[in-house]
């Protein structure tokens, strides 16, 4: 009920009023005040935050206007703020006394049962009162009547409700931005695009509703449908950002990533430049394989948010991919510097060393990733394959055995402990070990042949590994 603020006509009398307030309240003056004058004294001790002074002069008023609704309403919305909430309700009761249909008392006593917590009171107040009132003032009740279950987290009666307001009102833009994110958090997808079917095949230019029918279409992972559906919509709004960003991500779930850019260019020339629309439109270069494209518009996404790490972390996987691991190594490395507790940019600058010949530094970045991730399998990997490759086998089977302490036996464990005892001469262990890999996991021989392929050239290993590949 109150405003947020006076107007600079209003301020300028403000002073003239509170003077003659003062001397109505010294009873200094013969003149009288009229209701709304009293109403502006109190809205201007309220915004002030003097609470005092506010209910000081709704106890004068009332000595003036004692069947005062609105003194009464600006009283209880006093004692809301101050979380007098009895002493509220005691003040609503009385004004429903003298106006029982008034839409800011309904919706105060619904605030005031949520400040006390009383969730189920709320609900039940305002459905007593929705059908009281008119369409707008319906849908107003309806839309506090969705926030008190959202607040009770009875999330599907929320949905109910948004619904309700739409059938009353096709285009409220707050119930159909809501429904569309409550249709996915509550799984109610289908039924969204059953409820949005009906609103646009009744009112065809409703943008909102078709955005609502692609983001429905999109969760259900139905990627052509929503386009169609995104298509209506920027059709009626052309400036509706939100269904180019929608459509670019169907068309790159769908791996049509040209009519993505497409999409994500058009984007541009609408909305402000943002760093994951710059970030989406490498994706998709990065996927057609045109890498230095794809770090252009990574770099233009670093320049707007310069603090991401992982922005870096994608330039330097694009140097990797062409092989080009000096300015690989640069890239991650910004990454790391940005953020040093992430052990994949430690690995990632590792990978990049071992190709580089560095292998005693890349070694310190596989234990620097150990370190940060014990507990990761990845991690101990990447480093006793260093060592393997470094011809470290005694150090390798060390942090093999300190690997299983903190992950446990695991496929590749076997595989690679195969590899180093056969580099140390103990070919009985090294087929022991393989065994057990290809009980495991017979798909990960890979790991092993990788190392080196000349243990394919082993009769026993080739007899042992076509035996599980019959299996």
């Amino acid at each position: 009920m109150f405003d947020d603020d006076f107007s600079d006509e209003e301020w300028g009398s403000i002073d003239e009023l509170l003077q003659k307030y003062e001397m109505v309240k010294q009873a200094e003056s013969a003149s009288m005040m009229d209701e709304e004058e009293f109403e502006r004294v109190i809205q201007y001790y309220f915004q002030n935050g003097n609470e005092e002074q506010a209910l000081l002069a709704c106890d004068i008023a009332r000595t003036y206007y004692p069947f005062s609704a609105s003194v009464l309403l600006f009283r209880a919305e006093i004692l809301t703020q101050a979380q007098k909430y009895g002493q509220a309700l005691m003040a609503l009761e009385e004004m429903e006394q003298y106006d029982q249909k008034n839409l800011d008392a309904v919706l105060l006593k619904s605030d005031i049962f949520l400040g006390q917590f009383k969730y189920d009171q709320a609900a039940q107040w305002l459905e007593q009162n929705v059908e009281l009132f008119e369409k707008k003032d319906r849908v107003e009740i309806l839309l506090e009547l969705s926030d008190v279950y959202d607040e009770a987290e009875e999330f599907e009666a929320v949905y109910d409700t948004l619904q309700r307001v739409i059938a009353l009102d096709k285009r409220n833009e707050e119930a159909l931005q809501k429904i569309c994110f409550w249709a996915e958090f509550t799984d109610k997808l289908s039924e969204s695009v059953e409820l949005h079917t009906k609103i646009t095949d009744a009112d065809p230019y409703n943008s909102l509703a078709w955005f609502n029918m692609g983001a429905a279409y999109q969760g259900l992972k139905m990627y052509e449908k929503a386009i169609d559906a995104y298509e209506y919509c920027v059709a009626i709004d052309e400036k509706f950002e939100f269904a180019y960003r929608n459509m670019a991500d169907a068309y790159m779930r769908l791996k049509w990533y040209e009519k993505a850019l497409e999409v994500l260019e058009k984007h541009l020339e609408i909305a402000k430049a943002e760093d994951v629309i710059f970030e989406a439109m490498a994706f998709c270069w990065e996927k057609k394989k045109n890498f230095s494209r794809a770090r252009y518009y990574y770099r233009q996404a670093s320049q707007l948010s310069p603090q991401d790490d992982g922005i870096f972390y994608k330039i330097g996987e694009t140097y990797a991919r062409e092989k080009q691991w000096e300015k690989a190594v640069k890239s991650y490395s910004v990454a790391l510097h940005l953020n040093k507790e992430n052990a994949s940019y430690c690995m990632a600058i590792g990978n990049c060393l071992m190709e580089m010949d560095v292998k005693s530094e890349a070694l310190v970045c596989y234990l620097n990733a150990v370190r940060l991730k014990p507990g990761n399998k990845s991690t101990w990997v990447a480093l006793i394959r260093g060592l393997y490759l470094a011809m470290y086998y005694d150090e390798a089977l060390t942090q093999l055995e300190v690997a299983r302490d903190h992950c446990g036996d695991k496929p590749d464990f076997y595989y690679y402990h195969a590899a180093i005892l056969f580099e140390l001469g103990k070919t009985k262990e090294a087929m022991l070990q393989l065994e057990k890999g290809l009980k495991e996991a017979p798909v990960k021989v890979k790991l092993f042949t990788a190392l080196n392929v000349d243990f394919l050239r082993r009769s026993s290993v080739a007899e042992l590994i076509s035996k599980y590949k019959k299996k």
